[in-house]
């Protein structure tokens, strides 16, 4: 009987660039990770025990206790509510908008089509700490009975829902304006000729071929207006109207303030962001990635 060997496989050298690629990727994720990994330390230790041996020692124990008491505290299910009220239709309504006018600009030809959609690309060039004093008395001087007690839209959900939709607009038509106009205009052509209508041609058609596009704006606008802290501090002054952002200030006291539990509260607020991102994750990705492996 005669016994064969195979070859064995030789191993690919380790090349020390990889090596160093693979230390700095490493590197960077911790430091990006290195804030939100001391914030759960912080949140898991009790003050007593921070102010007399310091946040750069070793714990006596893990408690879940600021998280408990950050939560009844702060009223978190309250503001959660109020930021769902600006949230939610602030995403739908920055959507819907712009891909109307994403759908305009990309599918219809006309002497004002890039013209267009600079204007509203544009607002995005506009520090938002520009117009405060105009928008704040625009909000005050605005009457619509119905809204508030007050009738105004300062210190009011619309209010905060109008100002996400004007500034996260022109972002949202520039991604799906350049999305539509990969789509084949052989499908909208054959509809033509067949008879449907505009809206038919934007609903049925060009829109739900577009659902990766709008998942992964839509993942990036519930993070963006979750996590506003500059506009609902300026156009919200009543404490029962602020969203969960703002309403965080209720854990810092006049005199003093528990960093220990302002931790924990944020780590509770960030929890909300977290589900809509793994819950879009799928989506997100193949929206970001779109054409990446197209010649």
């Amino acid at each position: 009987m005669s016994s064969t060997t195979l070859p064995l496989k030789r191993r690919a050298p380790i090349r020390p660039a990889r090596v160093l690629l693979h230390v700095f990727l490493a590197g960077t994720a911790l430091a990006w990770l290195a804030p939100l990994l001391w914030a759960i330390f912080s949140a898991l230790r009790p003050y007593s025990e921070t102010s007399t041996k310091g946040y750069v020692s070793w714990p006596d124990k893990l408690t879940f206790e600021n998280f408990t008491n950050a939560f009844k505290q702060s009223d978190m299910l309250h503001y959660f509510g109020n930021t769902l009220i600006i949230a939610v239709p602030a995403v739908l309504l920055t959507l819907f908008l712009s891909s109307c006018v994403a759908f305009y600009v990309s599918r219809f030809d006309f002497r004002l089509n890039l013209a267009l959609l600079l204007v509203f690309t544009a607002g995005n060039l506009l520090p938002q700490q520009v117009i405060i004093t105009p928008l704040y008395r625009l909000y005050l001087l605005t009457n619509l009975p119905g809204i508030t007690a007050s009738g105004k839209l300062y210190d009011s959900a619309l209010g905060l829902v109008l100002i996400h939709v004007a500034f996260q607009s022109g972002f949202c038509a520039f991604v799906l304006s350049n999305y539509m106009r990969s789509l084949p205009h052989e499908l909208t052509e054959a509809a033509l000729v067949d008879g449907a209508s505009v809206w038919r041609l934007y609903w049925q058609i060009t829109l739900p071929l577009c659902k990766p596009a709008m998942a992964a704006l839509a993942t990036l606008l519930s993070i963006w207006i979750y996590n506003d802290f500059f506009w609902a501090l300026v156009l919200i002054s009543t404490g029962q109207n602020m969203p969960i952002t703002s309403a965080l200030n209720n854990l810092s006291g006049q005199y003093f303030t528990d960093p220990n539990l302002v931790a924990a509260g944020s780590l509770l607020t960030a929890i909300p962001t977290l589900v809509v991102y793994f819950a879009l994750q799928r989506q997100f990705v193949s929206g970001l990635t779109l054409g990446s492996n197209k010649g």
